[in-house]
């Protein structure tokens, strides 16, 4: 049959995209994803659902794609991308933070007021009230409170207190950078991820079909607009619409394979060229971060209930009014016995990343992440790290990695050299098949998510973003899929803000 509608990938972004498309009994919509599909909450694996371990990320692991990642030259890791329904919101920390105020004003017909209303839509916040947040969205926004705050996490914040971080007690509340929890999309213990919110209540609408275990090869395009696609085993699907939801690693590797991007990378992979778009799988960010560690000041433990990721603190330190720096507090150790980890990450990188597409679709892009590449991301670095290593000592929980063991401080060369040994990943990329004007060179998409130059193409997810947030995007993808709802059925921001 044909579908009105028809998403590929059910992640966090085309989970919520096609729950909210099905509301409309008269739009029949096709979920498909790559991974697993289940039917039922309680049916996800034991380390999906628990809130307090990140098991489920691995990327040896059955429910992640395994992804390769030069950070920057001689430095490579790989990264977990979920491949199940739910995508990577079944698997990542559950941290449930918004882009800032900078980032959305700054994104190409895209405002922090014209997107409010729709982070609002989707959440239950059950801590804080009032216009900036929601109180009946599917998707429950809590902070770790009396026993499921940990011992550390009170020293964290006392310490920053003490190093002269101003309290940020609300961190999605629109306000100046500063030290507080985290919140979560937790639900008693259980990460509660997109297809949990918004996909499995809803089975039961004859609308609304979900397929799992499905790999898409390409999108058909008919001259200059998408008609279906085509799986991986020949199965051709058509539809009015064809909505990419894969996310930023596959969703340009999606556009490469139907011959949509860069002529001479799409080339030189031996693909095929059906349109011209330049952006596809270049100019994209991630957050560049180390991780110090230090013994766990909590010898019974913390709840099990509990998120790992209990507290953040932001710093502005006069370069980026909106707060650049991040350092992240796990108050959990990732293994048993072993040590707490502060997360230490730049927020607003100068670096830009591309990718390198391959003929087999089985073969995922080669991504260059090229971190620290300008003189002004390595500076950053040593200030957030350095910063981490005040906040540890205010607190008595460790020298940290700035000083020698004799208490000497490191100089610039030999931080920067640490840095480089322990760099990792945020594993945020956004910005592979960016927002922009038809004039921009790069854009792949207008403000309404429509592939310049395509009829009956859009793409739903962080790809899109033309630049990584300087808060993790998890809520912002939730946002995407929110706010592409009203855009594929024509309702306006006026109509969404109105008081039902």
């Amino acid at each position: 049959m044909s579908w009105d509608v028809l998403v590929v990938g059910g992640g966090s972004a085309g989970c919520t995209l096609a729950g909210r498309l099905s509301e409309d009994p008269g739009r029949r919509v096709l979920l498909l994803e790559a991974g697993s599909a289940v039917s039922d909450p309680a049916a996800f694996p034991a380390e999906v659902r628990d809130v307090s371990s990140l098991a489920a990320c691995d990327p040896d692991g059955p429910h992640t794609w395994d992804v390769g990642v030069e950070l920057t030259a001689g430095r490579r890791t790989r990264v977990g991308r979920g491949r199940l329904l739910g995508g990577s919101s079944a698997v990542n920390g559950a941290n449930h933070l918004r882009a800032t105020r900078a980032d959305l004003d700054s994104w190409s017909g895209w405002s922090f007021d014209a997107t409010l209303p729709y982070y609002v839509r989707g959440e239950r916040d059950l801590d804080m009230t009032g216009p900036l947040h929601g109180d009946a969205g599917p998707v429950p926004v809590v902070r770790p409170a009396g026993e499921l705050r940990a011992a550390v996490t009170e020293r964290f914040l006392a310490a920053a207190a003490r190093t002269g971080v101003p309290p940020e007690i609300d961190k999605n509340g629109d306000r100046a950078p500063g030290a507080g929890l985290v919140p979560a999309n937790v639900r008693r213990g259980v990460r509660v991820n997109a297809a949990m919110a918004y996909v499995l209540p809803h089975l039961d609408r004859p609308n609304l079909t979900v397929r799992g275990d499905v790999t898409v090869a390409r999108v058909l395009l008919d001259g200059d607009r998408a008609v279906g696609v085509e799986g991986a085993d020949g199965e051709r699907i058509e539809a009015g619409e064809v909505v990419l939801s894969a996310g930023s690693v596959c969703t340009p590797q999606l556009l490469a394979h139907s011959g949509i991007g860069p002529p001479d990378a799409l080339r030189a992979a031996g693909l095929p060229v059906r349109h011209e778009r330049p952006g596809v799988g270049r100019g994209y960010s991630d957050h560049p971060s180390v991780y110090l560690a230090f013994p766990s000041p909590d010898p019974e433990g913390i709840h099990p209930e509990a998120p790992g990721a209990q507290a953040a603190v932001h710093l502005d330190a006069g370069a980026d009014p909106a707060g650049d720096l991040e350092i992240l507090l796990f108050a959990r150790p990732f293994a048993p016995g072993g040590p707490c980890h502060l997360m230490c990450a730049l927020q607003a990188p100068e670096s830009r990343g591309a990718m390198t597409f391959s003929a087999d679709p089985r073969t995922p892009p080669r991504l260059e992440h090229r971190y620290l590449a300008s003189g002004h991301d390595r500076a950053r670095m040593r200030q957030v790290v350095r910063r981490a290593g005040e906040l540890l000592a205010a607190g008595g929980l460790a020298l940290g990695p700035t000083r020698t063991p004799g208490g000497t401080a490191l100089d610039d060369r030999d931080l920067d050299a640490w840095i480089t040994a322990h760099l990792g990943t945020s594993a945020h990329l956004c910005g592979s098949a960016r927002i922009g004007p038809a004039d921009d060179p790069l854009a792949v998409v207008d403000p309404e998510l429509r592939v310049h130059g395509l009829r009956g193409l859009r793409v739903v997810d962080t790809s899109v973003l033309p630049t990584v947030p300087r808060r993790g995007p998890a809520a912002t993808a939730l946002m995407l899929g929110e706010r592409a709802a009203d855009l594929l059925a024509g309702r306006t921001l006026a109509e969404v803000a109105r008081p039902s």
